[in-house]
Order: structure tokens, then sequence, then C-alpha cells
């Protein structure tokens, strides 16, 4: 495959993952599994996936705020939390084994493939927002601890943040995503900044990534797009499944 090809490649499959990740998330486990395709090391893919998904959460927070959705200084408490978080898990990445990160890599996501077929239904009431007080107190230190995880591999953390956002201090959908994209953009970059500094990104690749994540996050986060779910699930499931056998056995 040529880079003209490759290049293609990445920027649809970044429009999709840009649209998964800002109304759910799991789009990881599109780019992850291309990049490795492509020819990156596994550790170098994960490090890279970053700059997308980070110009994603980027144009994804503009888009709400264009469309007055915002939640602010809520998501820049949380923001720092898993920010301090990311950069442990980011250091675990950098310093973990190539082989021992593979397996690790394919348990996740055969774990996170699950969690988004049988995933537990959200609550789209409108009960009142628990922003403050002991509410605050934990979610600041369970943001601590999904920043770890997000600094780590990031994938498949989208649900997590909304069932913890929707459940605990009870945001509306829209505002469980805005918040998400948000404080997912302010651990990102910390990070990046990580693997940066350790020699870890393709800065090309991840470039030309972040063009499709950045479209499909613009498009997702101003407009409301519910079709196609099952056909996305479908072929989660089985690039998943191969990349989990290509990492475990070879």
């Amino acid at each position: 495959m040529n880079d003209l090809l490759q290049y293609g490649l990445l920027i649809l499959v970044g429009m999709m993952a840009g649209v998964i990740n800002t109304l759910a998330g799991g789009g990881s486990l599109l780019t992850l599994p291309v990049l490795i395709f492509m020819g990156l090391p596994p550790n170098v893919a994960n490090a890279t996936n970053r700059i997308g998904i980070a110009f994603q959460a980027l144009i994804g927070t503009a888009g709400y705020r264009s469309k007055g959705v915002s939640n602010f200084p809520f998501n820049i408490y949380l923001g720092i939390s898993a920010l301090m978080g990311s950069l442990i898990g980011a250091q675990i990445a950098v310093d973990i084994k190539g082989e021992t990160f593979n397996k690790v890599l394919a348990v996740i996501m055969i774990i996170v493939v699950a969690i988004i077929v049988f995933k537990p239904k959200v609550s789209s009431l409108k009960l009142p927002e628990r922003l403050t007080g002991k509410y605050l107190f934990y979610a600041i230190v369970g943001f601590f601890f999904i920043g770890i995880y997000g600094g780590f591999i990031n994938a498949g953390i989208g649900f997590v943040i909304i069932l913890f956002l929707n459940n605990v201090n009870r945001l509306s959908l829209i505002k469980t995503n805005a918040t998400k994209v948000s404080l997912v953009f302010i651990y990102t970059c910390g990070a990046l900044a990580l693997f940066a500094y350790n020699g870890t990104v393709d800065w090309t690749t991840g470039l030309v990534l972040a063009i499709g994540t950045s479209i499909g996050a613009w498009w997702s986060s101003r407009w409301s797009v519910d079709k196609g779910e099952g056909v996305i699930k479908i072929a989660m499931v089985v690039m998943v499944s191969l990349m989990s056998i290509k990492l475990w056995f070879f």
C-alpha cells in the first residue's frame, strides 16, 4: 500500500473514530489496529494515536461550545485530576516490555469490545446535577484513576467516562459528552507530551489521522448521529478479534 492510499485510509478511519469517540467511545478500537497493520509497533501506534485523540477532543469541545454546551469549571477540575493520572499511565506504557504490552493490549481490546456490545444503558432522565461537595470529590478521585488508564492505552475510555458522569454526577448525556471531550483533551496533551519526550510518536502519521478525527468530531459534536451502530459494532468485533489473535500469538 503506497503512502497516498495509507493516508486516505487513515483519514477515513479517523473520521469514523472521531464520530464514535465524540458521541460515545471506542474509536481507538478502529484506529489502533489500522496503525499497527500499517507497520507501526504497538507501543508507537498507542502513542501516535494520541495525536488524533487530542485534535478530535479539542475540535469536539469547540463544536459543543458553538452550540452553547459547556460545563466549566467542572470539566477543568476533572481534566487536571485525569492529567496527573495520565502521566503515570503513559510512563507505564513507555516502560512495559513490548511482548507484555502486546498481550495486555489484546486482553484490554477484547474486554472493551465486550463492554461496547453489552454495555449497560445510561440514564437520559433529567435529574439534579451533583457537581459540588462530596460528589465533586468523588469525581476528582475517580478521574485520577481513569486518567491512569487513559494515559496507558485510552481504548474504550469514553464508555467509562459516560457511565461515571451520568451515574455519579447525574449529567445529561449532552453535558456528559461535552465534559468528556474537554477533559480528554487536557489529559491527552499530558500523555502525548510524555510519549513525545520518549520518542515513541510518529508525527506525520498521527497528524494525518488527526485530520480525519477532527472532521468526525466537529460533525458529531454538532449533530446527533445514531444510524449504523449495529454495523459499527460488527466491524469492531471482527477487527478487535483479529488484532487480539495477532498480538497474542504473533
